[in-house]
Parts: C-alpha cells; sequence; structure tokens
C-alpha cells in the first residue's frame, strides 16, 4: 500500500506544469467550439463593443487639417510649406536629370537648358564604380546603365533616381540625428525603440495614407512616405555604430581636450563610419522599394510603369518595367555597399592639387560639359536614339500565351492541388477558431517563453484584432503568412544545409540569394500574375519567392558557427555525417534557424500588403482599399494590425531563440 502511494506521488511530481497548463487551454479552446451556439461572443467579436479607432483616427486627422491652428499659420499650411521645401530641390535634380530647365508652365513651357546627356550619366556611373571598387564594378555600373537606355526606360529611371536622390540624403541625415539622439539619452531610446519597431512593421501602404491627407497628390508626397520609411535602419545602425566604438578610442579622446561635441563629430563617427554606410546602403535599398510603391500617389517612374502593366494585364510591359527596376536596384546595391567596404583615406597619403586628387570627378565634369554642348548639334548625344533601342514585350507576351497553351493544365493542376489540399483547410481552421481561444493560447506562450511581461503585451496585441473589428482579416493574414512560411522553410531549410557543407555551392547560393534581396517586391508580383493570374495562390508563391532569401541565409549561417571542436569531437565519436547534421549541428544551430524564420515572416507580411494588388482578402486589401478611398482611420488600423502580428511573431520567436541560446551556452 505504501508502496502504491509512493509511485502515484512520483508520478504527480513527474508531471509537467507546462505540459498541463497547454493541456488546459487546448481543451477550453477545445470545449468553446463544440459550445459555439451558446458562445456565439467567443467566434465572432460583439459589433457592440468594437472600438470605432478607425473612425477616431480619421476625424482626428480632418480636425488637424481643417482646424488646428498653431498661431500663425495652421497645421494644412505647415504641410504645404514642407512640401514646397522638399520641392524646390527634387525639381532641380529631376530637371538636370530628366526633363531638363524649362520656362513656363505646360504645353507655353520653353526649354531653356538640357538635361545631363544620357552618355554623361553612364560615364559618371562608370567612374563612381572604379572610384567604389574597381573596374568589374564599373563595367557593371555601366551595363546596368545602358540596359535602361536600350530599352527604352531610360526617363522613367530618371523620375525615379531623381526622388531617391532627394529621399536618401533625407532619410540618411534624420536617421543619423535620431540615433545620435538615442545614443546620448537612454529614457530617449526607451521611447524611440518601439516606435521603429512599429516602423519597421507597418506595412508601407499605411505610410501613404495619412501622407496623401497631409501633402496631397504629389511626387513630393511620395518622397515624404519614403523618407519616413527608410529612416528607420538608419536611426538603428547609428545607436549600433556609435557603441560599438572603441572606449580606449573614446578616452583617448577625451584626453586629448576634446568636448563632447568634438568628441561625436571627430572622433565617435569617424570611427563608426563605416557601420554607417552599411546603413547608408539600407535607406538606399528602401528609399527604392518605396518610391516603387509611392509611385501610388504620384510618383511617377518606374514604378507608375509597373502598375500601370498590372492594371492593364500588359504581361510583356510589365516585365520590362520590372527588370528594369531589377537593374537599378543591383546597380545601386553594388555601388551603396563597395562605398560602405572602402577603407578611408590615409592622411597625408593623397598629394598634389584637388584636380590630382579627384581625377574622377573631372572627367565625369567634362563629360557632362562636352555632352551638353555637343547635345546642342547631335540629337543622339541628348536622348538616346531610336535606332538603340529594343522592346522584348512582344517576346514575353508570345512566351506567357505558348506556357498557357502548353502547360495549362498542369500548372491549373498543381495550383487546384494545393488549393484545395493545403490552403482551403488550413484557411477553414484559422477562421474556425474561437478568438479568445487564441489570445489564451498566444498569452501562453509568451508567459511560457518570457513571463507576465511577455504574455500581456502578446495577448494585448491578440486582443487589439478583435477589439477592433478585424479579426476575420487578421486570420486570413495569419493563414496566408503562415502557408508561405511554412513552404519557405521546406525549400529554403535544406538549401541552406546543402550550402553550409559545399563551398562551391555556398558561392552559387550567396550569388542568387544576394540578387534575390536587391529586389523591389513589385517585381515578384511579374512572374506569379504572367503564370497564375491573381488570386490567393498568386499571393502565396509572391510571398516565398520574396521572403526565401533569410532562411537560406541564417541556416548556412548558423550551421556555419557550431564551434569546429564539438564537429571533431562528435566525428571521433563515430558519427556519420547524417548524424553529424541532425545530431550536433542542427540542435545547436536552431537559434540562428528560427531567427532567419522570425526574419521571413517580417519580410511575408510586408510582402503580402504589396499582394493586396493581386487580389487578395486579408488586411494588405483593407490598407489598399483605405488608400484608394484616402480613409485614413481605416488604413492606419489595418497596417497597425499587420504590425502587431509581426511583433507578436517576432517578440515570441526572440525569445525562444535566446532562452536556447544560453541553455546551450552561446551567449
Amino acid at each position: 500500500m505504501a508502496s502504491a502511494f509512493s509511485t502515484t506521488q512520483n508520478t504527480r511530481i513527474r508531471l509537467n506544469p507546462w505540459l498541463m497548463a497547454w493541456m488546459g487551454v487546448l481543451a477550453a479552446t477545445v470545449a468553446l467550439y463544440y459550445l459555439k451556439d451558446w458562445v456565439p461572443w467567443a467566434f465572432k467579436y460583439p459589433k457592440s463593443l468594437i472600438i470605432p479607432f478607425s473612425i477616431w483616427l480619421s476625424d482626428f486627422v480632418k480636425w488637424l487639417m481643417n482646424s488646428f491652428d498653431l498661431g500663425l499659420f495652421t497645421f494644412k499650411e505647415l504641410t504645404r510649406f514642407l512640401s514646397w521645401l522638399i520641392e524646390q530641390p527634387y525639381n532641380v535634380v529631376k530637371s538636370f536629370l530628366s526633363t531638363g530647365f524649362l520656362s513656363g508652365q505646360g504645353s507655353y513651357a520653353v526649354e531653356v537648358f538640357p538635361r545631363v546627356s544620357w552618355i554623361a550619366m553612364i560615364v559618371g556611373c562608370v567612374l563612381l564604380g572604379r572610384y567604389a571598387k574597381d573596374w568589374k564594378l564599373a563595367a557593371l555600373m555601366g551595363g546596368c546603365l545602358f540596359y535602361l537606355a536600350i530599352f527604352d526606360k531610360w526617363d522613367s529611371a530618371m523620375v525615379t533616381l531623381s526622388s531617391i536622390f532627394i529621399a536618401v540624403p533625407f532619410g540618411v541625415a534624420g536617421g543619423l540625428m535620431l540615433g545620435i539622439a538615442g545614443f546620448r539619452s537612454k529614457k530617449f531610446e526607451l521611447v524611440l525603440v518601439p516606435i521603429l519597431d512599429l516602423m519597421q512593421t507597418v506595412p508601407v501602404f499605411a505610410y501613404l495614407v495619412p501622407i496623401l491627407i497631409m501633402f496631397g497628390f504629389s511626387p513630393v508626397s511620395a518622397m515624404i512616405a519614403t523618407i519616413i520609411y527608410a529612416m528607420a535602419p538608419m536611426v538603428r545602425v547609428t545607436m549600433l555604430a556609435l557603441q560599438k566604438v572603441p572606449q580606449e578610442v573614446i578616452e583617448a579622446g577625451r584626453m586629448t581636450g576634446c568636448t563632447e561635441r568634438q568628441l561625436l563629430w571627430k572622433v565617435q563617427l569617424p570611427s563608426a563610419m563605416h557601420t554607417l554606410m552599411l546603413g547608408v546602403n539600407q535607406v538606399v535599398m528602401l528609399s527604392l522599394n518605396m518610391v516603387i510603391i509611392a509611385s501610388m500617389i504620384g510618383a511617377g517612374g518606374l514604378g507608375f510603369d509597373v502598375l500601370t502593366a498590372l492594371k492593364r494585364l500588359r504581361i510583356g510591359e510589365g516585365i520590362e518595367a520590372g527588370l528594369a527596376i531589377t537593374v537599378l536596384a543591383i546597380a545601386m546595391d553594388r555601388v551603396s555597399q563597395a562605398l560602405a567596404r572602402r577603407p578611408p583615406p590615409v592622411h597625408g597619403a593623397e598629394l598634389g592639387n584637388w584636380y590630382q586628387r579627384h581625377p574622377y570627378i573631372l572627367i565625369a565634369l567634362a563629360t557632362v560639359v562636352v555632352t551638353w554642348v555637343l547635345g546642342l548639334f547631335i540629337p543622339a548625344m541628348d536622348a538616346v536614339p531610336d535606332v538603340l533601342k529594343i522592346s522584348t514585350g512582344t517576346f514575353w507576351g508570345d512566351l506567357v500565351k505558348w506556357i498557357n497553351i502548353n502547360y495549362f493544365d498542369q500548372i491549373d493542376g498543381f495550383k487546384n492541388f494545393l488549393l484545395l489540399n493545403l490552403m482551403i483547410p488550413f484557411k477553414r481552421f484559422l477562421l474556425t477558431l474561437p478568438w479568445i481561444g487564441v489570445v489564451g493560447i498566444v498569452a501562453l506562450a509568451g508567459y511560457q517563453l518570457g513571463g507576465w511581461r511577455l504574455a500581456s503585451l502578446t495577448g494585448g496585441l491578440t486582443v487589439f484584432l478583435a477589439v477592433v473589428g478585424l479579426w476575420p482579416k487578421a486570420m486570413i493574414t495569419v493563414y496566408l503568412c503562415g502557408i508561405s512560411v511554412l513552404i519557405v522553410c521546406l525549400i529554403g531549410i535544406p538549401i541552406g544545409i546543402a550550402s553550409s557543407r559545399n563551398e562551391r555551392l555556398h558561392r552559387v547560393v550567396g550569388v542568387i540569394i544576394d540578387t534575390l534581396q536587391t529586389l523591389p517586391s513589385f517585381v515578384y508580383l511579374m512572374p506569379v500574375v504572367m503564370l497564375f493570374r491573381v488570386g490567393e495562390f498568386a499571393a502565396m508563391l509572391a510571398i516565398i519567392a520574396y521572403a526565401i532569401v533569410p532562411v537560406i541565409r541564417y541556416t548556412d549561417h548558423g550551421i556555419r558557427l557550431v564551434p569546429p571542436h564539438l564537429v571533431e569531437a562528435a566525428t571521433q565519436a563515430g558519427c556519420t555525417r547524417r548524424q553529424l547534421l541532425w545530431k550536433v549541428q542542427m540542435p545547436i544551430a536552431l537559434p540562428e534557424i528560427m531567427l532567419g524564420i522570425n526574419q521571413t515572416i517580417m519580410m511575408a507580411l510586408a510582402m503580402l500588403v504589396i499582394t493586396a494588388l493581386v487580389g487578395t482578402r486579408e488586411l494588405g486589401q483593407e490598407v489598399y482599399t483605405a488608400l484608394a478611398s484616402a480613409d485614413t482611420g481605416r488604413g492606419l488600423v489595418a497596417g497597425v494590425c499587420v504590425a502587431f502580428i509581426a511583433i507578436i511573431a517576432d517578440r515570441l520567436i526572440g525569445a525562444w531563440a535566446k532562452r536556447r541560446k544560453r541553455e546551450l551556452g552561446l551567449e
């Protein structure tokens, strides 16, 4: 009897309290499902309890624009003044690159001074590539610009570049100032970090809605949206770069008598310049991505060409414009990376006068002047001659027709198989879950991984999705994102594993994913629309293509970070390559892989809003509809909901990865 009692007691002691908690929550969720007729409020949030945040925000913006008075001027006058300030340098740059300097308006405009020659632009970019790195990069820069010329995308590309040349300096300067302020004040950093998290997770479309109301439909509005969107990574990089400056360098500066201001500008910032340039690279690429999206509110350029082709289903024109964006993105990415990695000049190494120290600038200026003069007499110097222009639109259109005629059954069969056996069942499953049960599951996961603080955050953000009346669309968002991330993991993790074990494959994969990472999000829509038209399946494929890079990169990196002595010990113990992978490398690399999956989720959610253009019915469509109707509150609330889903996933996965690293002794 005593023995039996002892056995029962030991069994009770061995019971995992977390297992019991999870069983309780899951059992309660299942019970709610069978009692849904008695508790309908647990499945469909009551309309009477919905908090009208969207209406409040819309009313606030209307009041701000129509009634808010700052004394000497109104808020509307302030926004228009800021718009005018940004418009002036933009007009100068646009005139220089695209339209030429004009006198008069509309049809009465007369060219006073021509734009810079396309030949001069190509020569200037070649020289920039040579200065940044070597002649290989110079050839790449020249080839990319020549591509834009011969495929008749020069004018659109110059409009896009005009916006970028204005947005990037403002984004870099604003990010630098905020980053310095966050570095020098811990209180300000505590306030700044959550704002940055929100800025980097709110869909890009959501930036466009309030800016459209405040600044109107114009290229300037697009640039303001671009500046706000691209500023966040520069802020983070600035704070990180300044924190990494060696303490001995700072102490040396203080010993020489530097004031705090001198210490910042003459010691800390120059020491952090390499890392800061990486932030500039991020601003450049995000600006390009956002400028394309901002074409929806008047930016024009290559983004407008893509949008027009998508709306009219002119596949050939859309692919040409998409390839032009790709070419421009590759050129800007490569040259900004090269400039970031370029070693600083050695003091006293460059001798001679200014012309001897800066020969590339002299050659570029001379080319501009010569081509301007020759352009007065030779039209081919001013604009790309028609004889050089090539169009592949017909080829792409015929290719699409040929694929659809010959492989329609196979493509449609593959599409229907995934829809019927994977996508639709998962969608129905999520839509049938009680919202209160999902809140309990998310909160419990947060409590297990991070305590009451994380539980309150994740649970509270999940409740927000319900109380604003967007729970069904939030679940459709989770469904599309979840399916895409699952398939990405099934494809990307094996590729990352193979890449980590084969150096030749690693180099090939590295080139491919570096290229994929430079492509603006719009580009991914073209091939899926070409083959699969519109709908959730096309959206899923675009998300997979856009979000696969982090999983591959982090899996490869994580396995390579496994300590060599552990690999050697396992090998000496007689482990085969398969056993070494699954019993040693993968368990240790799993936290790093999970961080890659976390990044994939962030990118999937960002792309999901873009795919609203191809007919999805989730939160992205809500943002897109709000943009079309200029409904500020509706767009912002839907965008914030997407951001909250991203924050929930980020915090849970980050907490798990951090705990796992501590358990493995990697922190």
